[in-house]
C-alpha cells in the first residue's frame, strides 16, 4: 500500500500531479491578490466589484496593443496595464461611489456588474473574441525556469504565488499601524461615525478604490502569462474564483482570503488530471472542477457560521 502511494494518488500518476499542483498555486497566488482587493474595498466603502476580472482583462489587452504594434518599451505597457486598473476603479468609485453610499451591499455589486459589461462589449467592440486565442502577452519572467522537487517551474508562477504572499503581509501591517489604515478600517465599521470624528471620507474611499484597483492591474498582468492566452471573457469571469476566496475570508480576514485563494487554485487544477484517474468517482469529480470555487466558499461559510453559533450560545448560557 504505501508503495502504491508513493507513485499513484487516486490512481493518477505522482509524476503527472506534479505540474499541476504547481500551476494551481500560482493561480492561487493571483486568485488570494484580487481577493485581497476585493476585501480592502469591501471593508472601507461596502462594495464588493465583480468588475474586477474586466477591468484587469481590459489593461492587459491595452499592454498587449503597446507591445505588439508600437515600439513603446515592454516595461512601460506593464506598468500602464497596471495604473489601468487602479485609475479606472478610483474614476467608478469617485463617479458612482458617493451615489451608492446608503444603499445595500447587493445595488453597489450590481452597479460593478454594470461596469463590467461595459468593459466587456468595448472589448469584444475593439478586439473580437475570434482571435482571442492568438493574443498572447508573454512576460520576461516566462522565460527563466526553475528546477524545483523534480518539477520545472517557471519565475512567473513563482512571482504570482511570492507576490500574493508581499501584498497580504504588506496591506495587513498598513491597515494596522498606519493612520490611512485605520481610517479605512473605521470607515468599514461606520461611515457616518468616522465622518463625524473629522476623517476626510472622500480622501480614503479614494485611496481603497486606487490601490484595489492596482491589485486588479497586477493580476491582469499576471494571468495572461499563466494562462497562455489572452482571452479577455475567461480572464473576466475569473473573478469569481478571486470572489469565492474572499468569501472564505468571510470578506474580513486577509489571512483568511490568502489561504483560501491557494486552496481554490489547487483543487481547481488538481482535479484536472483527475479525468485520468483509475476510479470512477474522481473521473466523475473532476467534470465539476470549475465549481470548486463555490463548494470551498460553501463549506468555509458553514464551518465559519457554526463557529460563530456556538461562540454565541456559549457567551448567552
Amino acid at each position: 500500500m504505501t508503495q502504491t502511494l508513493g507513485f499513484a494518488i487516486f490512481g493518477v500518476d505522482w509524476q503527472l500531479i506534479k505540474p499541476f499542483i504547481v500551476i494551481g498555486l500560482a493561480f492561487g497566488g493571483v486568485y488570494a491578490l484580487q481577493g485581497v482587493g476585493l476585501v480592502v474595498l469591501y471593508r472601507a466603502t461596502g462594495v464588493l466589484n465583480i468588475a474586477f476580472g474586466a477591468i484587469g482583462a481590459a489593461g492587459a489587452l491595452i499592454a498587449y496593443y503597446l507591445v505588439s504594434h508600437t515600439s513603446w518599451p515592454h516595461w512601460l505597457a506593464y506598468t500602464i496595464c497596471v495604473l489601468f486598473g487602479g485609475v479606472v476603479n478610483l474614476a467608478y468609485g469617485m463617479v458612482f461611489g458617493p451615489a451608492f453610499a446608503r444603499r445595500d451591499p447587493l445595488v453597489k455589486m450590481m452597479g460593478t456588474l454594470g461596469l463590467a459589461l461595459i468593459l466587456l462589449g468595448l472589448m469584444a467592440w475593439r478586439a473580437p473574441a475570434g482571435g482571442a486565442f492568438a493574443r498572447f502577452l508573454p512576460l520576461p519572467s516566462s522565460q527563466h525556469h526553475y528546477d524545483i522537487l523534480n518539477t520545472s517551474v517557471s519565475l512567473t508562477q513563482i512571482i504570482a504565488i511570492g507576490l500574493a504572499l508581499a501584498i497580504t503581509a504588506g496591506v495587513s501591517v498598513f491597515l494596522r499601524v498606519t493612520k490611512l489604515g485605520t481610517a479605512m478600517r473605521a470607515l468599514a465599521n461606520d461611515r457616518e461615525a468616522t465622518a463625524m470624528l473629522g476623517v476626510p471620507v472622500r480622501r480614503v474611499e479614494a485611496a481603497a478604490w486606487f490601490g484595489s484597483g492596482i491589485l486588479c492591474g497586477m493580476a491582469g498582468l499576471l494571468l495572461p502569462d499563466l494562462l497562455t492566452s489572452l482571452d479577455y471573457s475567461a480572464l473576466t469571469f475569473l473573478v469569481i474564483a478571486s470572489l469565492a476566496a474572499a468569501l472564505i475570508g468571510r470578506l474580513r480576514s486577509l489571512w483568511a482570503t490568502f489561504f483560501g485563494g491557494l486552496a481554490v487554485g489547487l483543487v481547481r487544477s488538481v482535479l484536472a488530471p483527475m479525468a485520468a484517474s483509475n476510479y470512477g468517482f474522481w473521473q466523475e469529480i473532476s467534470k465539476y472542477r470549475e465549481a470548486a470555487p463555490f463548494v470551498l466558499a460553501i463549506i468555509a461559510l458553514l464551518y465559519l457560521s457554526r463557529r460563530r453559533v456556538v461562540s454565541i450560545s456559549r457567551t448567552t448560557t
